[in-house]
């Protein structure tokens, strides 16, 4: 985490007159943060930021990606009683959101791997503004593909772009804006599919297909021997409740926006346990 992020939450958080924390006498103090629920960890870093920049000495053996039962402690923490109990919500939001959204990839994953070893389970750019990059990288700690961070680092035809240009002059713009660009193109029927295909598309997203259209596409993108040239992937309204028909279905990619913005956050907390260390 970049300081001045760092800061900018801790000023967030702080706001411009501390009254709750600068009551308590400023001794020092040591602290533990564990979870109180079964889950995936992640936030490690960010939360070690904080710390850092508080001044507080935290000491981990976890990374993220670890799975933890309830109970288990994530952070040994020793520093000023004021310092930690300013860390305290700011790095639990961190660990407790993060945590949540590695937990539910970690499922989602686990479903797909029961059916397919190489099927991708990855997130959106369905985001919460400002922290896009702590949310995608919870998702890689459960085990999923982060897609593109931004609109620069592919080219994605849309439904909208099909519409004011067509599938045509639309791939072939995005052709030109880099090589080193790979183009996706959305589609909502088997023959755009096909089309897409042949004017070169690298990637095609089956958008809110159900499972056995989806099926009968691959059929006739193979059938075309056009199934290799492309990378398939499936999105639109994919949830953990049905994601095991989607696994079926045979796709490189299903996309989930629901992995962060459809996940529960994780129980934690933080709890003071000595005095005058």
């Amino acid at each position: 985490m970049l300081i001045k992020e760092v800061e900018s939450f801790i000023e967030e958080d702080l706001g411009y007159d501390d009254v709750s924390c600068t009551i308590v006498p400023d001794r020092p103090a040591e602290a533990v943060i564990f979870t109180k629920e079964d889950c995936t960890v992640a936030g490690i870093k960010e939360a070690g930021s904080i710390f850092c920049y508080l001044g507080i000495q935290a000491e981990t053996t976890l990374k993220d990606g670890d799975r933890l039962k309830e109970g288990e402690i994530i952070f040994r923490l020793n520093g000023g009683a004021v310092s930690i109990l300013r860390a305290e919500r700011l790095a639990l939001n961190f660990l407790g959101h993060l945590s949540g959204i590695a937990t539910l990839t970690r499922a989602c994953v686990d479903t797909v791997r029961k059916y397919s070893e190489t099927t991708r389970v990855a997130c959106t750019r369905k985001t919460t503004p400002g922290i896009r990059k702590f949310e995608k990288l919870a998702v890689a700690s459960g085990g999923g593909d982060t897609h593109r961070f931004n609109l620069s680092d592919s080219v994605m035809i849309k439904d909208n772009h099909i519409k004011l240009m067509g599938i045509e002059a639309a791939i072939e713009a995005a052709k030109k804006t880099s090589f080193t660009r790979k183009i996706e193109v959305e589609v909502e029927s088997s023959e755009n599919a096909v089309l897409a295909a042949k004017l070169g598309a690298d990637i095609i997203m089956l958008d809110n297909m159900q499972p056995n259209t989806i099926q009968e596409t691959l059929k006739i993108l193979e059938g075309k021997g056009l199934r290799d040239s492309v990378i398939v992937e499936a999105s639109g309204g994919i949830s953990r409740e049905n994601l095991e028909n989607y696994a079926k279905a045979g796709v490189d990619v299903i996309s989930m926006g629901s992995l962060i913005h459809r996940s529960r956050w994780i129980d934690m907390s933080l709890e003071i346990v000595n005095l005058d260390i």
